[in-house]
């Protein structure tokens, strides 16, 4: 099931950005010229951009505010079963390798359930994930915006109004704060193999 969300969310992804910038996503090169960073799936594209959340102390936060250094973007939801605190995890480990190489990093998670992932708990899972890891949420208008920003898919679905799944894409976005977006990672693509591609990027930057 997870491998048909994260096919649907790249046949959007390529649909709405054309074959030119389609290219680009799955060979990572762009003018011709091969990323030296690229790992096999992205670099560069009309993904990302400005946003405004609810941070998990209550704050409202723009991208600006949040994305001071390399940090892995994820959009998933506290209340899912297995996908969102495996990728969440995961994204964790890459931090703390990052930090044994001296390479301050840093995590987001976007909740695309708003109605039940409020500040508070979305500060408890992320609290439990790692440190550094900061929770977002906000209105319904709010995240679908951050969503639509990062091409990503979300659908809620029927049913128990209180313990509803919904199904979601699973990329987690690397986002530069100068450049902005730069590359994205599958969910098979390691911790190890996340800490290369953001090192990479962030001693290019220096």
């Amino acid at each position: 099931m997870n491998k048909i969300y994260a096919t649907t969310a790249l046949t959007l992804v390529v649909a709405m950005l054309g074959g030119t910038a389609a290219y680009v996503m799955l060979n990572g090169q762009s003018g011709g010229e091969q990323n030296p960073c690229a790992s096999s799936v992205v670099a560069g594209g009309d993904i990302g951009g400005a946003f405004e959340l609810v941070s998990e102390s209550g704050e409202t936060v723009t991208d600006k505010d949040v994305i001071t250094s390399p940090t892995l973007v994820y959009f998933g939801y506290t209340f899912c079963p297995d996908v969102c605190p495996l990728d969440s995890a995961r994204n964790a480990e890459a931090l703390d390798l990052l930090e044994e190489r001296g390479i301050d990093a840093n995590a987001l998670f976007i909740s695309i359930d708003p109605e039940r992932d409020t500040p508070e708990v979305v500060a408890e899972f992320t609290d439990v994930m790692h440190p550094k890891m900061i929770g977002l949420t906000g209105t319904q208008a709010q995240v679908k915006a951050a969503s639509q920003a990062y091409k990503t898919y979300y659908k809620k679905q029927a049913g128990d109004p209180e313990y509803y799944l919904v199904d979601h894409s699973t990329f987690t976005y690397l986002v530069m704060p100068d450049t902005g977006f730069v590359e994205f990672f599958r969910r098979e693509t390691t911790p190890e193999q996340i800490a290369d591609s953001v090192a990479c990027y962030a001693n290019a930057a220096k």
